[in-house]
């Protein structure tokens, strides 16, 4: 069975070691040293990890991801490439559901921060994963849009979500959607068809979490 999490934890642990701790990223204002004691908190302290969706508990959170970005930087990079077996999300159970996108992602967040970055050939495999986690996303952060909104990925799936309105079409493939969905628009090569208000209005929405 492919392990794509695995593959993308490892291919973002040797892209922050080339790149540095002070290198920027797609997260404003977040360095690679910010984001890498951000993952660090996300598997290793449960206390703290509920502040990433949970408004009440951000600034705990936050504190919390403070004190362990202190740490040397090759020491958070290590800790991010070797996960801890009883984490809730990155046990042998958990980790390709919990962690295939959310690794791709923050893997983006380094290479598309650089100048002259360009899409991977992603494996066709990776590709059904994202989406398979791409749909429930978007059914959840565009059920309010005010639009009819046709979310498409080619060849992998199609859905409509949107509280009704002008058609508008949303179309990438399923690692530019997963982009898109988890409020990284700016930096996602996606297509959107439709009145230019509402594309403009999806491209500056405040999606993720």
């Amino acid at each position: 069975m492919p392990r794509y999490a695995r593959a993308e934890r490892e291919a973002l642990a040797d892209l922050l070691l080339t790149v540095g701790p002070d290198a920027p990223t797609v997260a404003e204002g977040w360095s690679t040293h910010d984001l890498a004691a951000h993952l660090v908190v996300r598997e290793r302290r449960p206390d703290a990890a509920g502040g990433l969706v949970l408004p009440p508990l951000r600034g705990y959170a936050e504190r919390v991801r403070r004190r362990v970005a202190a740490r040397p930087f090759p020491e958070l990079v290590a800790l991010v490439r070797r996960p801890p077996l009883w984490s809730p999300l990155s046990n042998p159970l958990t980790d390709e559901l919990a962690n295939a996108m959310e690794f791709f992602i923050h893997h983006e967040d380094v290479r598309r921060a650089r100048p002259g970055w360009l899409p991977r050939d992603l494996p066709a495999g990776l590709q059904s994963a994202l989406w398979r986690r791409a749909a429930p996303l978007a059914r959840l952060a565009l059920r309010r849009f005010p639009a009819d909104l046709f979310v498409q990925a080619p060849g992998f799936g199609q859905l409509s979500v949107g509280r009704g309105g002008a058609p508008l079409r949303l179309v990438g493939a399923p690692g530019e959607l997963a982009l898109f969905l988890s409020g990284r628009q700016r930096i996602s090569r996606v297509q959107l068809d439709g009145p230019a208000t509402s594309a403009q209005r999806l491209r500056a929405a405040s999606l993720g979490f």
